[in-house]
């Protein structure tokens, strides 16, 4: 099938909801089909709306289980910090309630590396990982090695200690921003508002502000700085496979993160699907959800 003959991108969400109380607060999340449990984790500022084009594709074989992050999407927004450390927190005890084993992550963005740092500390029971332009994969010593390096003046501003807050707060710039980085399809003006529904109000957007600010730089913040460093000796050691989807140009992913994976990981399958910048779901559903399906077939066959 080729793109033309592609179906049209669906903006309807049609899942039931679904809550876990997690530290006094709801997570919400939607479970579709049977099978082998995959985590489908979401990054700044989406939620397990991104998902609604890929679940199709995997449920028919697979339990989808896709969760807002705490403070996105349906999830409660409670007065916390909403730093990575906490995120892995709420989705690991998440995980626990579920009991979840030998399940595979899917993560965009954020949510890939709230899954490998979830993965890192459930070797036990992860089976696979699947990525979408992960954020701090790959260490960055200073503001040189920033991917893209055309949004280094957007992530400094976010990222400065007075100026940061309000500019996101009154802007809600990377909601707004989504249509113009949506480099493969129109964005619609329904899927858009999806996106603004849980950060209308301008408190609300916290959580986006903070994720910019944990990105590690050099070695601040260090408390993730270190969590990503012991993260990527199990990454770079373990032997279970590993997908990383990624699109031309790209954003997070481009050619030095491609080859540090080339490089550095073991069991690792990397499929380019297309033209693309960020929101790969949204970009091009249709090539990510094949090639997730392909590469879940693949690791059921026998040896």
């Amino acid at each position: 099938m080729t793109v033309n003959e592609m179906p049209p991108v669906g903006s309807e969400y049609p899942f039931p909801s679904r809550y876990a109380e997690i530290n006094g607060s709801r997570l919400h999340y939607i479970e579709q089909g049977v099978g082998t449990p995959i985590v489908m984790l979401h990054g700044n500022p989406t939620w397990s709306y991104m998902y609604r084009n890929i679940i199709p594709y995997l449920s028919p074989n697979a339990r989808c289980l896709a969760v807002d992050l705490i403070g996105m999407g349906l999830s409660a927004k409670p007065d916390i910090g909403y730093t990575f450390r906490e995120h892995v927190d709420y989705i690991g005890k998440w995980v626990d309630r579920l009991e979840l084993r030998d399940f595979i992550v899917v993560g965009h963005d954020w949510g890939a590396t709230v899954g490998l740092q979830l993965a890192s500390e459930r070797p036990d029971r992860v089976r696979a990982v699947a990525m979408l332009e992960p954020q701090a994969l790959v260490p960055k010593p200073s503001w040189a090695q920033f991917s893209p390096p055309e949004s280094e003046g957007l992530f400094r501003t976010l990222r400065d200690p007075e100026a940061g807050w309000p500019f996101m707060r009154d802007n809600n710039v990377f909601v707004e921003g989504m249509p113009r980085i949506i480099v493969n399809r129109t964005f619609t003006r329904e899927e858009h508002e999806r996106y603004r529904e849980p950060f209308r109000n301008p408190a609300d957007r916290k959580p986006m502000w903070v994720f910019p600010n944990q990105i590690p730089i050099g070695s601040e913040p260090a408390e993730v700085a270190q969590a990503v460093e012991e993260r990527n000796r199990w990454l770079t050691a373990t032997d279970i496979p590993k997908l990383l989807l990624y699109a031309t140009p790209g954003c997070s992913v481009r050619e030095p993160e491609l080859a540090w994976c080339r490089s550095q990981l073991g069991q690792l399958t990397l499929e380019h699907i297309g033209r693309g910048f960020h929101h790969l779901t949204e970009e091009n559903p249709h090539a990510v959800g094949e090639a997730l399906r392909r590469w879940l077939v693949a690791m059921e066959r026998p040896a």
